[in-house]
C-alpha cells in the first residue's frame, strides 16, 4: 500500500471499483437489482477501501450488500450464492506481510474471476479512471446499502456448515481438545461458531494472537505455512494444556494449517498435501459409508502442482479426479463444470493449505475445513490413531507420497526465458517452420536417471500424453509452466511466480516405502537444480533452508 498508480491506495481502489461496476452492469443480467457483495478484513485501510468500493457501485445505482463488521473471505462468495448477487469484492491480502492489501473479485457464480472477465475488467478500469465520487460515508447513508448479516446470511452459512457433520454425538462426548490461533486475523468468532455447529467442545485460544491486529506483532510473517516460526506460541499453549492438536487459520481464515504432537513429544506440522490426503479420504469415507453415495458419481479436484494422492485414490476407489491450474479461481470453476456434468464434487484442495469441504462455497474455506478435520480427528483418536498415523495408513494402502517443493531466485527475466527455452529446445535450438513452436522440441529424455514418460507445457501448448498433443488445461504464454512425469512415479512442475522473482518447483513421488521414495525423489530434485535450472552456472539462489 503506497501512493502511485501501480500501488494499492484509495485512488486505485476507487478506479478498480468503477471499472468493475461498469463491467458487471454490462455483462450480468439484472446486475443492479441483484447487487454486489462487499466484505473486508482488519488490515490497514481495509475499511476505507471497502467503503470506496461500495460507493462506486452505489453511484451507479447498484444494490450493495455491505458487511459492516469483519468477515472471513469465504463469506463473500457464500453471500453471492445465497443472495444470488451479481458479483462480489473482498478487501484482503490474506497471509501477506502487514504492508500489503488486496482486492479479490468474485463473479456471479460465486467463483473468483477467470478469463475473459479478468481482461475485460482491466479494460473497463482503464476506461473509467476519473473518480466519480470520493465518498466514505455513502455506504452508511444510502437506501441501496444493506448488511447481509442482518439478512441472516451468516446464520445460513453455519446451518450449511452444521449439515457437514456426520458424527455429532461423538463430537459432543469427546475428551479430545484442540488449540486454535487466528494469527492476529479475523477467524476467532467464526472458528468458535464452527465448533459450536459441530457440537465440538470449545478449543483453547492462543491469547496473544486472537484479536485482529494489522501489525501482526508476534509473527515475522502472518502465514501459518511458515511452520514452527509462526506456530511457536500455539505449540507453547498446547504444551501448557497437554493438547495434541493445533488448528491455525491465516489472517482472512480461508486457509488451514494443522500441527500434531506425536506420542514421542515431537511436533509434526502437516503439509497442505498431507492435510489434503486426510480430508480427501475422510470426505470419501463419509460420502460412501455414512451417506451411501456411489463412488462413480463422486469427484475431487486439486491444482496441478498439488499432490497426486487423490488421483491415485480415485484410480483405486473409482471416483473421478480432475486437475486444474493453480489457484482456487481455477479449482472452483472446474468443480462447477464437473457438477454440470452430473458429478458430486465432495472435496477440492491446493497444496498451499487451501481446502473446500462439501458444497458451501467453491473457494477455499479455512473455517469449514477446520470443523471437518476436527470431527475426523475425534473419530481417529476414538480408534487410538493420531492424524499422522492415519496418514501413514493411507500411504500403506495407496502408496507413499513424498514431496519437495521449493524455488530458485532469479531477478533477470531474460535469463529465466533462456532457462526455459533450453529446457524446451535444447542447448542448440533448431529452427522449424513445421513444429508450430518455432523450433524442434528437445525436452530431456531422462531426468535424475529416470525416463521421462510425460510432458505438459502450458506456456507453448504441448502435451505429449494427449492424442493431438494439445493440453486439456488452459494455456498462457504470459508465464512459464512445464510438468514432467517420470517412469519412477515422480511428477514435478516448474513454473515462474507471478509476483516474485522466483522459479518454483513442486515435486512428488509415489513409492512402495517412505525411505525409498525420499531417496528416489532426492535424485530428481538434485537434477532439477543441476541439469534443468543449471543454478550454479546461471547464478541462481536457492531458497534458504529453515
Amino acid at each position: 500500500m503506497e501512493a502511485g498508480f501501480s500501488r494499492m491506495n484509495d485512488l486505485t481502489v476507487l478506479q478498480a471499483s468503477q471499472g468493475l461496476a461498469m463491467y458487471v452492469e454490462q455483462h450480468v443480467a439484472n446486475a443492479k437489482s441483484r447487487g454486489v457483495v462487499v466484505g473486508h478484513d482488519h488490515r490497514h485501510h481495509s475499511l476505507n477501501f471497502a467503503k470506496l468500493t461500495a460507493a462506486a457501485f452505489l453511484k451507479r445505482g447498484f444494490k450493495v450488500w455491505y458487511y459492516q463488521d469483519l468477515v472471513h473471505t469465504p463469506l463473500v462468495p457464500y453471500t453471492i450464492k445465497k443472495l444470488k448477487a451479481a458479483a462480489g469484492v473482498m478487501i484482503t491480502a490474506s497471509h501477506n506481510p502487514k504492508d500489503d492489501n488486496g482486492y479479490k473479485v468474485y463473479w456471479e457464480n460465486a467463483c473468483q474471476i477467470i478469463p475473459p472477465h479478468d481482461e475485460g475488467i482491466a479494460a473497463s478500469i482503464e476506461a473509467n479512471l476519473e473518480p466519480w465520487a470520493w465518498d466514505y460515508d455513502l455506504v452508511g447513508t444510502s437506501d441501496l446499502s444493506a448488511d447481509p448479516a442482518k439478512e441472516g446470511v451468516i446464520d445460513a452459512y453455519f446451518e450449511e456448515l452444521a449439515a457437514l457433520s456426520t458424527h455429532t454425538a461423538d463430537n459432543a462426548q469427546t475428551n479430545l481438545r484442540f488449540v486454535y490461533t487466528a494469527m492476529h486475523g479475523v477467524g476467532t468468532p467464526f472458528a468458535q461458531r464452527a465448533f459450536e455447529a459441530f457440537k465440538l467442545p470449545p478449543f483453547v485460544l492462543v491469547n496473544e494472537q486472537i484479536q485482529p491486529d494489522p501489525d501482526f506483532p508476534t509473527v515475522a510473517f502472518p502465514n501459518p505455512e511458515e511452520g514452527k516460526g509462526s506456530l511457536s506460541l500455539a505449540m507453547k499453549t498446547a504444551e501448557q494444556h497437554n493438547i495434541p492438536l493445533i488448528l491455525a487459520n491465516d489472517p482472512d481464515a480461508d486457509r488451514l494449517a494443522i500441527a500434531e504432537r506425536q506420542p514421542s513429544g515431537e511436533w509434526v506440522i502437516l503439509s497442505g498435501n498431507q492435510i489434503g490426503a486426510i480430508l480427501g479420504a475422510a470426505s470419501f469415507q463419509n460420502a460412501v459409508r455414512e451417506q451411501g453415495k456411489d463412488p462413480k458419481k463422486l469427484a475431487m479436484v486439486a491444482s496441478t502442482v498439488s499432490s497426486k494422492f487423490l488421483e491415485r485414490m480415485g484410480e483405486v476407489e473409482g471416483f473421478r479426479f480432475e486437475e486444474s491450474l493453480t489457484g482456487f479461481k481455477w479449482i472452483g470453476n472446474r468443480s462447477m463444470q464437473l457438477e454440470q456434468e452430473g458429478y458430486d464434487v465432495i472435496f477440492a484442495f491446493e497444496e498451499a493449505i487451501g481446502f473446500t469441504c462439501g458444497h458451501i462455497v467453491k473457494d477455499k474455506d479455512g473455517i469449514s475445513a477446520l470443523a471437518y478435520f476436527s470431527e475426523w480427528a475425534v473419530q481417529l483418536y476414538k480408534q487410538g490413531l493420531t492424524a499422522y498415523h492415519y496418514l501413514e495408513a493411507l500411504y500403506d494402502k495407496y502408496g507413499y507420497f513424498v514431496s519437495d517443493n521449493s524455488y530458485f531466485i532469479c531477478n533477470d527475466k531474460a535469463l529465466i526465458q533462456a532457462i526455459f527455452k533450453r529446457i524446451r529446445f535444447g542447448d542448440n535450438p533448431v529452427s522449424s517452420s513445421t513444429s508450430g513452436y518455432g523450433y524442434d522440441l528437445a525436452y530431456p529424455a531422462t531426468i535424475g536417471g529416470y525416463k521421462v514418460v510425460g510432458i505438459r507445457d502450458l506456456t507453448i501448448g504441448y502435451d505429449s500424453t494427449t492424442v493431438d498433443h494439445q493440453p486439456t488445461l488452459p494455456v498462457s504464454s504470459l508465464s512459464e509452466m512445464i510438468t514432467f512425469r517420470l517412469e519412477n512415479n515422480t511428477v514435478f512442475t516448474i513454473r515462474t511466480s507471478g509476483t516474485e522473482p522466483k522459479i518454483k518447483y513442486y515435486s512428488e513421488l509415489r513409492g512402495e516405502s517412505q525411505e525409498q521414495a525420499k531417496q528416489d525423489l532426492a535424485k530428481v530434485v538434485a537434477a532439477i537444480g543441476d541439469d534443468l535450472m543449471q543454478y550454479e552456472k546461471n547464478g541462481l539462489q536457492k531458497k534458504k533452508e529453515d
